[in-house]
């Protein structure tokens, strides 16, 4: 028979180092709270959270960068769309914001994720040849070719010819390798990957906004599901954003079409 939890057991099943909350103490990473508000960035306590520690400016003005060129990208976005028709259901903002983080998956939010983890793959590919990491892309790229999917993350855009965000963040990314803070490995393959592509086509394939802020990610050492989960914090900024003005509106159980217009009855579905 095991002997009974003690108080110091159960305080154990709860231990962390994100945070020490007691009696007129809050702390974050160790940092006490009255030492942080009004001293450092939201950015900054988001990188203090996530790696423990505080950033250098460098290093917030890079992640800032990232989190803001992903807040929006318009009502046809599924995330958007869905948060905007859940605040005309009678739910609150919170129930909407979170109705439409919780599309952001594998298909509508991950490929930043999928992206550093391909450009990961990438660079162990270049090691192994070398440092050749234009051979490295090469491989990767032929045989996501050769995959069931075909799909490469993080290039391409069903919306945009370039991306608009492309220039602005790999221009912060060069000036960073540049002055030494971050060593540019990310953003050499992703540039190798992008070269890759564009053989043999009339119109290339460029990066989009997944692809420069997976470089600008795992430049600044995250691990790639934290890619998504950065993601998910910039883009809950556009989701509430647009919960709120829909809000105001007036509409009530918005659906996804105007209800003029009726979907297409099948009367021979196929199959």
């Amino acid at each position: 028979m095991t002997d009974e939890p003690s108080v110091q057991d159960v305080s154990d099943w709860w231990s962390t180092a994100v945070s020490r909350i007691e009696p007129n103490v809050i702390a974050l990473r160790g940092h006490p709270i009255q030492d942080i508000i009004g001293q450092q960035s939201f950015v900054g306590v988001i990188w203090l959270m996530l790696r423990g520690r505080l950033p250098t400016p460098s290093q917030e003005r890079l992640l800032e960068a990232a989190l803001v060129s992903s807040v929006d990208h318009g009502p046809h976005a599924p995330s958007i769309a869905v948060a905007r028709m859940a605040a005309t259901c009678g739910i609150g903002l919170n129930n909407a914001v979170a109705s439409a983080v919780n599309l952001l998956g594998d298909v509508h939010g991950g490929a930043g994720e999928q992206c550093l983890e391909m450009l990961a793959e990438v660079s162990r590919r270049a090691t192994a040849e070398d440092g050749d990491v234009e051979r490295a892309a090469a491989l990767v790229v032929d045989e996501r070719r050769r995959s069931p999917s075909k799909y490469l993350p993080g290039f391409g855009h069903r919306f945009h010819d370039v991306d608009p965000r492309r220039e602005p963040l790999l221009r912060l990314v060069e000036r960073a390798a540049a002055d030494g803070v971050v060593d540019g490995d990310h953003l050499r393959s992703a540039n190798a990957v992008e070269r890759a592509l564009a053989v043999g086509r009339s119109r290339p394939v460029p990066i989009n906004i997944d692809g420069c802020t997976a470089v600008i990610y795992g430049e600044l050492g995250f691990a790639p599901p934290l890619a998504r989960g950065l993601f998910v914090l910039s883009r809950s900024v556009g989701i509430l954003a647009h919960a709120w003005e829909e809000t105001g509106q007036g509409r009530r159980n918005k659906g996804p079409m105007p209800p003029t217009i009726l979907p297409t009855y099948q009367e021979n579905p196929p199959g």
